[in-house]
C-alpha cells in the first residue's frame, strides 16, 4: 500500500503513469492493444499475476465504451492461455474491485486482475505474516512472458 499511496500522493496514477514509459522491467508492460494493455501486478499475489487496464482514466466499467470492455475481456482471456502455457496453475481468479469498498487499492482506474492460482498456493506467511513469498523475481516474470507472449501472438 505504501507504493500505491506513494504514487497516488505524488505521481499520479500509477496505470497512467507506467502507459507513458517504454515498455520493459520498469513498468512491465507485456502488451499493448488498441484501448489497453496487459501489466505485471508489482505486489503480486502468486507468480504470474497480470492485470489488463484500459489506456482511458475511467473509475469504473460505465465510463470505458464497449469496445474497450470487449478488449478487456478478450486480453484476459488470451493472458489465461498465456499462463496456463508457461505456469500450469490449476485454476484462476479473474475479477474487478470497483471502489474501496469493494477491495480496490487503485480507485480512480478501473482494471482487471488475472490471477494463476495452484491448489494450496496460499501459506502461513500471506495468513499470518502479512508477506508473500514469490519463487522468481518480477524481472524473470516479465521476461519470462514477454517471450511467451511472442511466441503466442506469431
Amino acid at each position: 500500500m505504501s507504493y500505491i499511496q506513494k504514487n497516488k500522493d505524488e505521481s499520479g496514477c500509477v496505470f497512467c503513469v507506467a502507459q507513458d514509459l517504454p515498455d520493459g522491467t520498469e513498468n512491465l508492460i507485456l502488451f499493448r492493444g488498441q484501448r489497453a494493455f496487459v501489466i505485471l501486478n508489482r505486489y503480486p499475489y502468486t507468480s504470474g499475476h497480470l492485470m489488463v487496464v484500459p489506456y482511458q482514466h475511467e473509475a469504473s466499467l460505465e465510463g470505458l465504451d464497449s469496445e474497450t470492455r470487449a478488449e478487456l475481456l478478450e486480453l484476459a482471456n488470451q493472458i489465461m492461455k498465456l499462463l496456463g502455457k508457461e505456469y500450469h496453475p490449476q485454476g484462476f481468479n479473474v475479477g474487478i474491485n470497483i471502489g474501496e469498498a469493494a477491495g480496490a487499492g487503485i480507485t480512480e482506474h478501473v482494471h482487471l486482475h488475472v490471477v494463476p492460482r495452484w491448489s494450496g498456493d496460499t501459506n502461513f506467511m500471506s495468513s499470518l505474516g502479512e508477506t508473500r513469498v514469490l519463487p522468481e523475481t518480477l524481472a524473470d516474470t516479465y521476461q519470462r512472458l514477454k517471450k511467451a507472449w511472442q511466441q503466442m501472438r506469431s
